[in-house]
């Protein structure tokens, strides 16, 4: 059975995440469903990662085993027409070797988290940015996220459902830009705990209020405790925008 690599992109505020449920719609429901409609019968779709409800994604990818060899321009179109009129597409479809797993042959994930930071709330931006209204230290914010890369025991920063063997995560890069009213922050792993990213960046928030130091970022790092996080930031900022190979 031929494999094809997918890479997807979507706006994820009306599902459910990514995995698929009985009864609600997800990312993976509505690309199963098309599928099986070109292929004949069922074909489980795999993700590289499965975000949560609410979080976008620029470059997600997935592979999928077909009953037969497709043109890729053809496929993708294929399941383009499939998935109308949800918020989800392909962006490319590429015949993959059977060994090709999008999740585990992944070597780095890249995310990107947006806030907009300004009195007048978003319009054009609603629902796929965070709304802080309170000015941000992005300077400062940048500072302290240096305290969070590298190999640590992310334990505070990781949701209390995760079902990950291990807290240890090595961070390559975690930036703090300002764009104007748009703050972007932008990390790399090559895993992530469920829920790092959008507890990192709310810990960070806090240091941009000026409510936390870079020191009490430390004290939270060092804790390796839950209860030590900064709110969570929630996931409608978030965008997955690209997983290496």
């Amino acid at each position: 059975m031929p494999r094809y690599k997918l890479t997807l992109e979507y706006n994820g505020a009306e599902f459910y995440g990514w995995q698929i449920q009985l009864h609600d719609k997800t990312i993976q429901g509505v690309l199963t469903a098309a599928i099986a409609q070109i292929n004949g019968e069922p074909a489980m779709v795999q993700g590289a990662g499965r975000t949560d409800a609410g979080v976008h994604a620029l470059g997600q990818v997935a592979h999928v085993d077909l009953l037969r060899e497709w043109d890729p321009f053809v496929l993708r179109n294929a399941i383009n027409a499939g998935v109308r009129p949800h918020k989800v597409c392909v962006l490319e479809a590429e015949l993959v070797p059977d060994d090709f797993n999008a999740r585990f042959s992944g070597t780095k994930r890249h995310y990107l988290y947006r806030i907009l930071n300004r009195r007048a709330p978003p319009t054009l931006d609603q629902g796929q940015v965070w709304f802080v209204p309170v000015e941000l230290d992005a300077n400062a914010m940048h500072e302290a996220a240096k305290i969070l890369v590298g190999h640590h025991d992310f334990s505070t920063f990781r949701d209390s459902q995760c079902q990950a063997q291990s807290p240890l995560r090595t961070l390559d890069r975690l930036d703090v830009s300002r764009f104007g009213e748009f703050i972007e922050i932008r990390t790399e792993s090559r895993s992530f705990l469920h829920s790092q990213v959008r507890s990192m960046v709310g810990s960070l928030k806090l240091v941009g209020e000026g409510k936390w130091t870079s020191q009490d970022l430390q004290a939270a790092l060092d804790a390796k405790d839950r209860t030590a996080c900064g709110v969570v930031a929630p996931p409608e900022g978030l965008y997955l925008v690209r997983v290496d190979y």
